[in-house]
């Protein structure tokens, strides 16, 4: 029997859209205000779920204490407060999209999630744009 597990947090961060490759033209006609070589910012929301068997002796899929202090660690310690282009390495030469952030916070989280079990992030931009990612 497979259950899903799933923890909510946030974090806010700032960011721009742009390929350094392409003409400021072509960075506008393709990520519009997102471009703003100012950046701009977002409140993320996050879910984070792992898919799994129940453990017979705990009860738990995942115990949810682990859970909610990688997430403060690995992502929100890291991400929280942040521009994203400039101060977290893993975006030096990777757009941070919201679908590249959420690879990145699960590529961030899967080493320490049981490799028997399924990762699961869905990353809230804004409260009608989300991503989900799963490995």
């Amino acid at each position: 029997m497979q259950v899903k597990v799933s923890r909510k947090a946030h974090f806010n961060a700032a960011h721009r859209l742009y390929h350094q490759d392409w003409t400021d033209e072509k960075n506008n006609a393709v990520f519009g205000k997102c471009n703003n070589p100012d950046y701009h910012g977002h409140n993320y929301e996050l879910i984070v779920s792992v898919t799994g068997e129940i453990d017979p002796e705990t009860g738990f899929v995942m115990d949810m204490k682990v859970l909610k202090e990688l997430i403060k660690n690995k992502i929100e310690d890291t991400l929280d407060h942040k521009n994203l282009n400039t101060q977290v390495p893993e975006f030096k030469n990777l757009n941070p999209t919201a679908e590249n952030i959420a690879v990145v916070i699960w590529n961030k989280l899967r080493p320490y999630i049981d490799e028997h079990k399924t990762l699961e992030v869905v990353l809230y931009e804004t409260p009608r744009n989300f991503v989900t990612y799963s490995g």
